[in-house]
């Protein structure tokens, strides 16, 4: 059985009663919901609404309808950052971010909305104090994720909403990597706007995500269509959610998050985190001790979540990890990871490192013999 260590890019597996939903949902609820009058109809809008509650709970939402569901954490980026800003805006953003969040800011910035991007610590932290100096008179947004997904590092998400909320701005967080890893309170953390995949930290299936839109935020719609309510008008609805979800829901998908949800609110969090800070602990051991390893980031666990990237010399990142999979049949992650700014400022680019990152169905045994394999590569 392969060793699953690429969590960052999807959990694997699944808690059972996610694939149990997916056999079961579309026999029983497989109608369109919050389109028709009909019981199945009705099951499945029920399932829908149900999961936002889910949700607006886990993450201390004032109410449901602040949910909103997209198909991922880049359709849920991409939906806010192009639903705020408009020609003239300032962003503030950093080097950590994904290609989620580069791509559509770089998109925009050809059409008179202009960026600044904020360094990182050798650790891989952001300084708080550094975008309150980068605000201008025309700044509109702050961007940032709450952990790397290269190094792992937690940033200091409630400080930089304080600034932002203090100078008036829209804090955007992308929460990819920490949203079922990590306590989030939108409220209280200052967030304006979160976005988050539904298959990774939350265990849900692939083709799941949602975008929270606070009561500051004021996002316009990015794509136009058929929402099950008000059709006699020919214009988009304003009213979230609806207004953020044209067209068909994917059902399967947000009944199998559900049952996710289910299994994060029975295990808690803090049970998943504190399985993951051993987890982490037993690698971090292993591979310091290793000379031809050199490791990236923090190695404060408190400081991460269960990201570590590093490189070996000698290899590539890529024969690494093609090593790993064809020879100990264990799975990890090579190459830039859709990060190429941070690569570029660690010095790893155009090669990258190897990403192993834990989930919540690893075990230290797992942790041991990913050890031992990468020993033996060392070995030759």
């Amino acid at each position: 059985m392969t060793i699953y260590l690429d969590n960052a890019a999807t959990s694997h597996p699944k808690p059972p009663a996610v694939y149990e939903s997916l056999a079961n949902c579309l026999q029983i609820a497989g109608a369109n919901p919050g389109r028709a009058s009909h019981k199945m109809a009705r099951l499945a809008q029920q399932i829908i609404e149900d999961t936002r509650l889910k949700l607006a709970r886990l993450i201390n939402a004032s109410s449901l309808n602040q949910i909103v569901f997209t198909f991922n954490a880049t359709d849920a980026l991409n939906m806010a950052i192009k639903g705020i800003l408009s020609p003239g805006d300032h962003v503030i953003t950093s080097r950590l971010e994904h290609n989620s969040v580069l791509r559509p800011l770089q998109n925009l910035a050809q059409k008179d909305i202009s960026l600044t991007f904020i360094d990182f610590s050798p650790d891989g932290l952001i300084n708080p104090k550094d975008i309150e100096k980068a605000i201008k008179p025309e700044t509109k947004l702050v961007v940032i994720t709450a952990a790397s997904n290269v190094l792992g590092t937690l940033q200091p998400v409630a400080e930089i909403g304080a600034v932002a909320r203090k100078n008036n701005l829209l804090f955007l967080v992308d929460a990819a990597q920490v949203l079922g890893v990590m306590p989030v309170n939108v409220e209280e953390m200052k967030i304006d706007l979160l976005a988050c995949s539904g298959h990774k930290g939350l265990m849900g299936p692939p083709g799941t995500g949602l975008l929270y839109v606070g009561n500051r935020a004021q996002v316009k719609s990015w794509r136009e269509g058929g929402t099950g309510g008000d059709s006699l008008s020919i214009f988009q609805p304003s009213l979230l959610p609806t207004g953020l979800e044209a067209g068909t829901h994917n059902l399967l998908g947000i009944a199998g998050l559900s049952k996710a949800l289910d299994y994060l609110l029975k295990e808690t969090i803090e049970k998943i985190r504190d399985q993951e800070l051993s987890l982490m602990m037993c690698l971090l051991q292993g591979l310091r001790e290793i000379p031809e390893v050199t490791l990236y980031g923090t190695l404060d666990l408190k400081q991460k979540v269960g990201v570590q990237s590093f490189s070996v010399t000698g290899y590539s990142s890529d024969e690494v990890a093609a090593i790993l999979d064809e020879h100990f049949d264990i799975a990890v992650r090579g190459g830039l990871h859709c990060a190429p700014l941070t690569h570029q400022v660690l010095g790893t680019a155009p090669d990258g490192l190897i990403r192993v990152s834990v989930g919540a169905f690893n075990t230290i045994a797992d942790i041991e013999t990913f050890v031992l394999a990468i020993k033996e590569i060392v070995k030759g």
